[in-house]
């Protein structure tokens, strides 16, 4: 699926939910959808879920629960790994332009808050790429207890038969060979 028509399955006409009373609702699926995370995110699957548009006495609140895995490597030991995210989004979302007058509202009173667009249209796009990349794991592994990789020979850590014997130890640490904690957990 190309960028462009990621943005097309994810913008949504809310004129009319706009002209009703506060707490009038659209529920919409949203399936198939890859978007363009930029250079370092893949998605794995595609955006499927479901969202929530609520009228407010301002705008438009959005909320939903959505779900997509992205393509990563484990950070200990390398391997390919699909990493799944579930994405809770709550968003309002106001207007740029009144609906009765068709004149643009100011904005500057809160610039960081979502808008639609000049056409009451509710693009969430965005907001999903962010919801994206704010789930995106720091660390990703492939199983919790993944022992790595060996820092000699490069292979994964695995179990006793992977032991290279006591190598080399810098003579700044020879002192540390004698360290033993007792019993009750002190050193001594």
């Amino acid at each position: 699926m190309t960028p462009g028509l990621a943005a097309e399955l994810l913008t949504y006409n809310v004129a009319g939910l706009l002209a009703e009373p506060p707490g009038s609702s659209r529920t919409y699926a949203i399936a198939g959808v890859i978007l363009d995370l930029g250079p370092d995110l893949v998605q794995a699957d595609p955006v499927e879920g479901s969202i929530r548009v609520a009228r407010t006495n301002r705008g438009i609140l959005v909320t939903g629960r959505l779900t997509t895995s992205l393509a990563m490597a484990c950070s200990r030991c390398l391997r390919e790994i699909e990493v799944p995210l579930v994405l809770m989004l709550e968003e309002e979302v106001l207007p740029s332009i009144d609906l009765l007058t068709g004149q643009p509202l100011d904005t500057s009173a809160e610039p960081d808050v979502p808008r639609l667009t000049d056409h009451h249209e509710l693009e969430l796009e965005p907001l999903v790429r962010e919801a994206i990349q704010l789930a995106e794991p720091i660390a990703p592994l492939c199983r919790a207890d993944c022992p790595g990789l060996c820092i000699v020979c490069g292979r994964e850590l695995a179990g006793p038969e992977h032991d290279h014997g006591p190598g080399e130890i810098d003579s700044r640490l020879e002192a540390l060979r004698g360290f033993r904690v007792d019993e009750g957990g002190d050193p001594g």
